[in-house]
């Protein structure tokens, strides 16, 4: 009786998904376009809100901030040109608001719109970055084939023991 002795190799059985290195610029592109839609194409539909309130309130801020600075501007400007009837003035000869107090109000509005519109500036590229970030975090490798594992071994030749950590790659 003879024994067939044959080397088997098995593939492994691990089904992974292939990596889509596009990914995290479609993501990022998609979000670019319009705010949270890089969000939605990694699923993460949770942040969307989220993104149009950190983009949507500096705007809300910035238009407020410019609607004041006009009034303010706008009764700088009349008084400028002689006339008293402005709703800063008040009643009778002594102004509520000063010509003084017109013009730092103004520089404060303007700091104010100009500092909105820089923070909206801002959480969209925060929004950009943060699709393609998660875009790159959902392709990480996080299987049994990649593990780090506390162990334990005891030192004969010393009589003492040893912890640590062990890295284990598996290809």
């Amino acid at each position: 009786m003879q024994i067939d002795k044959r080397l088997v190799v098995t593939n492994d059985t691990i089904a992974r998904k292939p990596i889509d290195p596009l990914t995290p610029s479609k993501a990022a592109f998609y979000s670019a376009v319009l705010p949270g839609l890089g969000q939605a194409y990694n699923k993460k539909y949770w942040k969307i809100p989220i993104v149009y309130a950190a983009i949507g309130i500096p705007v809300y801020f910035y238009i407020d901030n410019n609607r004041e600075f006009k009034r303010y501007r706008n009764a700088y400007k009349r008084r400028l040109a002689g006339f008293t009837d402005d709703e800063f003035f008040g009643e009778g000869s002594t102004p509520l608001v000063s010509d003084d107090g017109l013009i730092r109000a103004q520089q404060q509005l303007k700091r104010n719109r100009e500092l909105s519109i820089l923070i909206a500036i801002g959480m969209y590229a925060l929004n950009i970055i943060d699709a393609n970030v998660d875009a790159h975090l959902l392709q990480y490798n996080v299987d049994e084939n990649l593990a780090i594992k506390p162990h334990f071994q005891y030192n004969q030749w010393e009589n003492s023991s040893d912890l640590g950590l062990t890295l284990n790659f598996k290809f």
